[in-house]
């Protein structure tokens, strides 16, 4: 008798043995990440804040993406428990809701229809909580999912909470969640002094390797933010799973990483931001798909599948944004199918794309001017990578596997700081 183990249900044939063949399933078998190991089940830390909430007024920082395995949202956990009052609701980029769809659109306070309590927006006249907002608080929760990316802007709504929090003299406790795309590669620059902003305040690469616990952790100690904190853990979880190894439900934590594919080309894909290509903003694939109007799609993804990147393939394609960048043209470029996700590389991969698409265009391409991310002044692609190293390079002509060669140190130098973090 034949046996295949497919997400988490054992399958069998053979004579007089025959059983159905669950519909499901084949979305499983389909799926590029396919493996033969079922998901493991997960728990996020969320499910800690019963026994540590008790008697207390709660701030709560949170938005869609922050439910359990169930899909019951954190909000609704935490107004239930009893002698527990759920006092303020908090929200990042996107808002609450993450109704908020295109980037660097600021959302407005508002009051929360069922629990009656205000939501107050960071991320717009303030990006950390005011005395105000803060003031009655026992404890300020937090729980966001974040992407394994450092210029994923909720870990610097994280950040500024701890600080307001130590300045304001309110407890925060961070809900640890997985990093969805591993918690044991590192890839990229790290963030230079001088180049800080709302997408990186703290020193770590592009691709951190870090659950937000942890990060709270990092932050906290590198930056000498000195709030009072406590990560409440992940049960169960790895350093090498992804999300879809974890049994927890995919929520889409912003409006255009809709898919944990998405979330595995983001750390390098997301410097396209800081240059005048599409990023695929404005198409059910951002980040995934790339180009531009004056790129030719078929000879653009050719000279990238020459270059036998590790783990990717590029499918020349052709999208139309809706919004954003290019919208309402059509766009020669690519998509990135990743193909083994173990051995790719998405900042290398990121890299190698904005350098061919120069060679092969090279009086179109440029790079993205000032405002971005309420930075006025130094060009986006310099906050994006962590200095004007990479614009710098590629304006040399610098060969893409020459600027992975130099992050060698600042990764070094980042691994112990990293390691003293770690929860598992």
């Amino acid at each position: 008798m034949n046996r295949l183990r497919s997400c988490g249900r054992m399958l069998a044939w053979g004579p007089g043995r025959c059983r159905p063949f669950p519909v499901w399933s084949f979305s499983c078998l389909l799926s590029p990440y396919f493996s033969y190991n079922p998901p493991v089940p997960v728990t996020p830390g969320s499910a800690r804040l019963a026994s540590r909430l008790s008697g207390q007024r709660v701030g709560l920082v949170a938005n869609p993406a922050s439910v359990d395995a169930t899909f019951r949202h954190v909000s609704e956990t935490v107004a239930a428990l009893p002698g527990v009052t759920l006092a303020a609701l908090f929200g990042p980029q996107h808002g609450f809701r993450s109704d908020v769809q295109d980037n660097m659109v600021e959302t407005d306070h508002a009051r929360h229809p069922v629990f009656d309590v205000p939501i107050y927006s960071l991320y717009g006249e303030t990006r950390e909580p005011t005395g105000a907002m803060l003031s009655g608080l026992d404890l300020l929760v937090i729980d966001l999912q974040d992407v394994g990316t450092r210029v994923y802007t909720y870990i610097h709504t994280m950040t500024s909470c701890l600080r307001a929090c130590a300045t304001h003299g309110v407890p925060v406790v961070v809900c640890d969640r997985p990093n969805p795309v591993g918690g044991l590669a590192v890839e990229g620059a790290v963030l230079e002094p001088g180049f800080e902003s709302f997408v990186g305040l703290c020193p770590i690469p592009l691709r951190h390797g870090l659950t937000i616990g942890e990060l709270a952790r990092l932050c906290n100690e590198t930056l000498g933010l000195r709030a009072t904190l406590e990560v409440l853990p992940l049960d169960g979880w790895q350093r090498e799973m992804y999300q879809d190894d974890t049994g927890l439900p995919w929520v889409l934590p912003s409006p255009n990483l809709p898919t944990l594919d998405s979330a595995v080309v983001y750390p390098g894909m997301v410097l396209l931001e800081g240059t005048n290509l599409s990023e695929g903003r404005g198409t059910t694939r951002p980040f995934e798909l790339a180009g531009a109007p004056w790129l030719d799609a078929q000879r653009l993804a050719d000279a990238l599948n020459d270059l036998r990147l590790p783990g990717v393939h590029f499918r020349p394609a052709e999208f139309q944004p809706t919004f954003q960048k290019h919208a309402g043209q059509t766009c020669g470029g690519c998509q990135l199918h990743v193909t083994d996700r173990t051995i790719f590389r998405p900042v290398l991969t990121a890299i190698a794309l904005l350098q061919v698409c120069r060679v092969q265009a090279p009086d179109r391409f440029a790079w993205r001017q000032p405002p971005y991310e309420y930075e006025t002044r130094i060009p986006p692609i310099d906050i994006l990578y962590g200095s004007d190293r990479l614009r710098r390079q590629l304006d040399d002509e610098v060969p893409y596997t020459a600027i992975a060669d130099s992050w060698a140190a600042g990764l070094d130098a980042f691994r112990p700081v990293r390691e003293s973090c770690l929860l598992y």
